[in-house]
């Protein structure tokens, strides 16, 4: 079984986590809608990441709609003191699968109630809030009322921190003056670097970074120069991947998505590479 604390820590709120979490969006149907092709398999993947030592699980109940939630509640509940259940809010499925923001504040109190139901769970650890005024990447815009709204559920008990995701550092920076932030969840890779500058910063300010499609999403990452240092290496091109965005910074947090428990354990033992420091020099031309 991977090691997975050579990784090391960081900070989540209040919560130290190991830096090789799990993602739950693959553990839906094709195109994240509907049931997994294989319940027990999903609910093994759970289990075994846990038994693995991932103690930071990310998930949404616009994962399905439902389905990620009601099966890690399935596998994991009663949930281990160290577990650290990761939710987003700030979208809603529609019936022919679309993505659609769902970003009023009534909304996003709403969904706080659902993931709540759904995980079986009295207070969520984290709750992102996603802006989807640009599904695709970060756009410009207030998200004020809805950080609030947030604040508001928090004070009442039923969220203990708040992170935010597909935001700008403009909106990270209006959001603190109104709540402590405590995680930023964006697109990131050895090959999508546009928050180099933002990670850098939220690294003094100890707050996580958490990207997401860290191995490239619904298209994942090729480059033959990932390839060949990963040939070199002994290893597959996304564990070369993910070692580079661990090495990148310490407050990165990683959350890779699977539904195969082959698929698992090869993407913990990148908690075990060891990148040289040419080898990094090389990763790091990627995006160049």
């Amino acid at each position: 079984m991977p090691n997975i604390r050579r990784a090391n820590t960081f900070v989540l709120g209040d919560r130290s986590v190991n830096r090789l979490g799990y993602g739950a969006m693959q553990l839906a149907g094709r195109g994240v809608f509907g049931p997994p092709k294989d319940p027990a398999e999903a609910r093994a993947v759970l289990r075994e990441a846990v038994a693995s030592g991932v103690n930071h699980i990310d998930t949404s109940d616009y994962y399905g709609p439902y389905v990620t939630n009601r099966l890690i509640r399935e596998a994991l509940h009663p949930y281990p003191d160290d577990l650290v259940i990761v939710t987003k809010i700030g979208a809603r499925r529609g019936a022919d699968a679309s993505w659609l923001p769902a970003f009023s504040p009534a909304e996003l109190v709403e969904a706080v109630h659902d993931n709540l139901r759904n995980l079986g769970l009295d207070a969520i650890e984290v709750v992102n809030l996603r802006f989807m005024g640009d599904i695709h990447k970060p756009s410009e815009g207030s998200i004020a009322p809805q950080v609030e709204a947030l604040a508001d559920l928090q004070r009442k008990g039923l969220v203990r921190d708040i992170g935010l995701s597909n935001v700008t550092a403009a909106q990270i920076a209006d959001a603190r003056r109104i709540v402590k932030i405590v995680c930023v969840q964006n697109q990131y890779n050895v090959a999508h670097r546009a928050d180099d500058a933002l990670i850098d910063q939220l690294a003094r300010d100890k707050i996580a970074y958490v990207p997401f499609f860290p191995l490239g999403g619904f298209t994942p990452l090729q480059s033959s120069t990932l390839s060949t240092v990963a040939a070199r290496l002994g290893v597959t091109p996304m564990q070369t991947a993910l070692a580079w965005l661990l090495r990148r910074a310490p407050n990165i947090l990683l959350i890779p998505g699977t539904s195969s428990l082959a698929h698992l354990r090869e993407n913990l033992a990148a908690a075990e590479l060891e990148l040289p420091k040419d080898t990094v020099a090389e990763l790091d031309g990627i995006a160049a």
